[in-house]
């Protein structure tokens, strides 16, 4: 693939996107409003490129929480001792709102396990709505306050969001399905994925952290040069 700091794009194949995060870490959800703003700066910096191929995989950032989770105000006291969880996210509150997030960390009573929410947003793949679930999931999460230890809230979201509920709910009730979830997670940090969330660009180049839209943008273009480099390691 050919292509330049003026945006000439010749035989271009499309630029694979992986984005390793979870559902309930909220630098994940800036990373993907930051994502989609460098989508945006990249399709005006190489005019005439395919739209890039963006897909979602699973870390779990507390997979050792019980499948019905915990009580969020118990989670928050474990994690961070007497602090409450306003202290604990002002800084990223104020973060998410020049990307348009309104975090209501206060409307979160339950901390769940995410298993079973990748679980849907990796069937989601399959059917073309894996953007949309993932959005959705994390709006559920964060903005509404909605229980993803919940089967039924699990699949209402996921419904809303381009999924037939009754397949959800078979998915959901697959071992299988929770199991590849559990290889996926450890197979990411085998790579050295140690926080999310986590780009990796035509398996070239990374970028760990909810890195500015400029800085992704960048990766994008570089990634897509040829050379002779190895497969990208930990940025």
């Amino acid at each position: 693939m050919d292509t330049d700091t003026d945006g000439n794009t010749d035989g271009m194949e499309p630029l694979t996107i992986e984005v390793v995060s979870d559902v309930v870490c909220p630098w994940c959800y800036i990373g993907k409003r930051r994502l989609e703003t460098a989508l945006e700066l990249y399709a005006r910096a190489c005019p005439g490129a395919p739209a890039p191929k963006v897909s979602f995989h699973p870390f779990q950032l507390n997979p050792d929480l019980p499948p019905e989770g915990m009580p969020r105000a118990d989670y928050v006291a474990r994690k961070w001792g007497g602090r409450s969880s306003a202290d604990v996210y002002a800084r990223v509150s104020g973060v998410g709102r020049t990307v348009g997030i309104d975090f209501a960390f206060d409307r979160i009573l339950r901390q769940p396990n995410t298993k079973a929410a990748h679980a849907l947003i990796a069937f989601a793949a399959e059917l073309g709505v894996q953007p949309e679930v993932k959005e959705a999931m994390m709006r559920a999460y964060f903005i509404d306050g909605r229980d993803l230890t919940d089967t039924d809230t699990l699949v209402a979201v996921a419904e809303a969001a381009g999924l037939d509920p009754q397949r959800a709910r078979a998915h959901l009730a697959d071992p299988d399905a929770l199991r590849a979830i559990d290889d996926a997670d450890l197979q990411a940090r085998r790579m050295g994925v140690e926080g999310v969330p986590f780009f990796i660009f035509n398996r070239r180049y990374a970028v760990s952290g909810a890195q500015e839209a400029q800085a992704l943008v960048e990766a994008m273009i570089a990634s897509t040069k040829p050379d002779d480099t190895e497969p990208a390691q930990p940025a």
